[in-house]
């Protein structure tokens, strides 16, 4: 199992310690640029298009439930995943 398949694998269990830099990680794997807005918001823009809005976590580092949620639903409208 390749290092991306086990990270997929680590967000779709839905962890308590799924990290921002894991996150971002994983998204470029899967054809997703990371765009910074104003403050904490970023956006994750697939090549087809596709977004996805997020806020960076602070001072933690660690993903809340919605967030992977929305990265895992990303993930699977752009078909990059099933």
């Amino acid at each position: 199992m390749s290092k991306k398949e086990k990270l997929l694998e680590k967000l779709l269990s839905r962890p308590q310690n799924f990290t921002w830099d894991e996150a971002v990680k994983l998204m470029k794997q899967y054809n997703f640029d990371l765009v910074k807005q104003s403050g904490s918001r970023r956006v994750f823009k697939h090549t087809s298009g596709l977004k996805i809005f997020l806020h960076e976590p602070h001072p933690q580092n660690t993903l809340l439930n919605y967030a992977m949620e929305n990265l895992i639903d990303g993930l699977k409208s752009s078909g990059e995943i099933k």
